[in-house]
């Protein structure tokens, strides 16, 4: 059985006659207005075309901004896994004095590799260009494998109490086991996993990298100062505590 139109109420019929005068009154009035003043019309419709140009030229130079913009993203990364391929094949005695080149060219001084048979778990040695004592230790993984919690402990247990350092560094090419971020991040270790190596490796300075360090990917997680070992930053100390170490 079909449904029975529903009627409308006087109001509604009334608003509904009201409408629809106050329209053909409008069209009316644009009518008399054009047929009395044309360059009105015509100025219209320039304005329109104008409009429509301006909003066209803009949207292709929003698609053209964006087309390059995402092609430049492309190139970098490109360049980054080329970059990265590069660094892969290098020999681990190789990727050391890698790591020092990178600190010299970042203002570090009196930087020397000393990794091999009993570095203690320190591969490069030197200061920050604020004269901070920097230690650092590199893994030269595949970037399938991981560092685990071990050679985290190792570090964290040598870096402070036998190197002094004031900024401790972990360099990885592959990344960290949680417990090894954990464990860095509880110890203030500045553990740099493959993306922030690439990034460091591409241009960005280490004291800029510093702050990224405590999760190997992010800020550490706390600031306090855990057994006497300070966050990486600047440290007030005074020429004779310089002195005695």
């Amino acid at each position: 059985m079909p449904k029975r139109k529903r009627r409308r109420t006087k109001a509604q019929r009334r608003r509904l006659i009201q409408q629809r005068v106050t329209i053909a009154a409008a069209a009316v009035a644009m009518v008399f207005v054009f047929l009395e003043a044309p360059w009105l019309l015509l100025g219209l419709l320039l304005a329109t075309a104008v409009g429509a140009a301006v909003w066209a030229v803009r949207r292709v130079d929003r698609r053209a901004r964006d087309g390059d913009r995402a092609w430049r993203e492309q190139d970098r990364r490109m360049a980054m896994e080329r970059s990265m391929a590069a660094i892969d094949a290098m020999s681990w005695q190789d990727f050391e004095h890698y790591i020092a080149e990178l600190c010299r060219r970042d203002g570090c001084t009196n930087v020397r590799v000393v990794g091999g048979s009993g570095d203690l778990a320190a591969d490069v040695l030197g200061n920050m260009p604020d004269g901070q004592r920097l230690v650092v230790q590199v893994k030269h993984y595949a970037p399938h494998r991981t560092v685990r919690s071990g050679d985290m402990q190792k570090f964290v247990g040598m870096a402070f109490a036998e190197h002094h350092a004031d900024v401790a560094v972990f360099v990885a090419t592959c990344e960290y086991s949680t417990a090894a971020r954990t464990l860095a991040a509880k110890h203030n270790i500045v553990a740099l996993n493959r993306d922030l190596f690439g990034s460091w490796n591409n241009g960005a300075r280490l004291d800029s990298l510093l702050p990224l360090g405590g999760a190997g990917s992010g800020p550490s997680r706390t600031g306090r100062t855990v057994r006497g070992i300070r966050p990486p930053g600047p440290k007030p100390t005074n020429r004779r505590t310089r002195e005695a170490r």
